[in-house]
């Protein structure tokens, strides 16, 4: 072998290993509840799903459920037809609380965990789908799942997570 050779091997050896850097035992395919968030809000969140939170993290999620911040670069399910320009922060983290309640459930609906197709809400009981996209749903929702997790959080949490959060409003996940 060559010098060059040994200078490509010793390249790539030190790409992979940097590309290992962990920061806080999180990566970047499974960051915390702040480091998605500030991956989300830089618009630096790169994969393709959800992160793999547990219902330990909807504490930390849910503070974050009145966000308006509006993201432009989001996770999306693959399996929409309807592709989502930008969603507020706020309704983006509802989801992702949703998916980490539908994911507890073993649900077969799942891909990729989202737990529906967009983080948008609609008419629970219209026979035409109705997206609803204003900021009173935003509120009446976030208030629900705030409302969920309060009057539940010292139950085991599988007593709970087939509970939907939006069941008393008139919304559901689209």
């Amino acid at each position: 072998m060559n010098a060059s050779n040994y200078l490509i091997i010793l390249i790539l050896i030190l790409l992979v290993a940097n590309s290992c850097d962990k920061s806080n035992g999180e990566t970047a395919e499974n960051p915390n509840v702040e480091q998605f968030i500030e991956l989300l809000k830089s618009g630096e969140y790169d994969s393709p799903g959800l992160p793999e939170f547990s219902y330990e993290d909807i504490p930390a999620l849910l503070q974050y459920r009145d966000d308006e911040f509006i993201l432009t670069k989001f996770p999306h399910n693959p399996v929409s037809s309807y592709f989502m320009l930008e969603c507020k922060l706020g309704m983006f983290v509802l989801w992702t609380i949703e998916s980490i309640r539908v994911v507890s459930t073993d649900s077969r609906n799942l891909i990729m965990n989202y737990p529906s197709q967009n983080p948008i809400l609609a008419l629970r009981h219209s026979d035409e789908l109705q997206m609803v996209m204003d900021e009173s749903s935003h509120h009446i929702a976030a208030e629900a799942y705030f409302d969920w997790w309060e009057n539940n959080k010292n139950k085991d949490f599988d007593s709970f997570n087939t509970i939907d959060p939006l069941q008393d409003t008139e919304y559901r996940w689209k």
